[in-house]
């Protein structure tokens, strides 16, 4: 095999949630006096906590968003997903690595219950245990430092070096880098040069084991 264990982002990697959490990022900053397009949503805040739009936000404006941003920002996403949210068709992946015995697990920047939610409305849960469900929640920062990835590592006793990780966002892959960690890169709906940090591109779930097990 060629790696011990394979770490997923989880928003746009095992769910279909960018275009949801962006759509209404973008919509609540502007509500709030702070103009941001959907485009520039993607380009500032895909992969980051929640803590990178506060701190963004503060340096560009001088002024800081609501104590409840928080609070209202994941009440309406939570409400998109329960309702929209769709899986990305990663299912025969996930069943090979089960089947070849290569450990996998989530580190995604975002909470531990937009994870569960997302995971439950999807079907995902059934695939990844609590256990294997590492969160920024679970750090001091979130990528693209690379504590996440760094914590799962430990958490699922493997080496760095041993780990492959899939992403989508370039917040994600200069997190992997960070980390010494190999990464793979999703093109499937993002521009393939704002991945060019990653090791290799891929934009189909199917070419995924080939990467990572070197079979097909």
């Amino acid at each position: 095999m060629r790696y011990d264990l394979v770490v997923f982002d989880n928003d746009g990697v095992l769910v279909d949630s960018e275009p949801l959490s962006n759509t209404i990022l973008a919509g609540y900053l502007t509500e709030l006096g702070h103009p941001t397009s959907y485009e520039d949503s993607l380009r500032d805040y895909m992969g980051g906590a929640v803590h990178r739009v506060h701190d963004l936000v503060l340096e560009r404006s001088g002024r800081r968003l609501p104590a409840t941003f928080d609070e209202e920002f994941h009440r309406r996403v939570f409400e998109a997903f329960r309702q929209e949210l769709e899986p990305v068709p990663v299912v025969d992946v996930l069943g090979a690595l089960r089947a070849a015995g290569v450990p996998y697990c989530v580190a995604s920047s975002g909470s531990h219950e937009r994870i569960r939610v997302g995971h439950r409305r999807t079907g995902m849960h059934a695939w990844f245990p609590e256990e294997h469900v590492f969160s920024a929640d679970d750090v001091g920062r979130g990528k693209p430092a690379p504590d996440l990835f760094l914590r799962a590592a430990e958490r699922m006793g493997v080496a760095p070096e041993r780990c492959a990780v899939v992403e989508d966002s370039p917040l994600g892959v200069e997190a992997a880098r960070a980390a010494g960690m190999d990464v793979y890169g999703f093109t499937a709906t993002t521009p393939a040069e704002r991945l060019a940090g990653a090791d290799e591109l891929f934009a189909a779930m199917a070419e995924l084991p080939r990467l990572v097990m070197g079979s097909t």
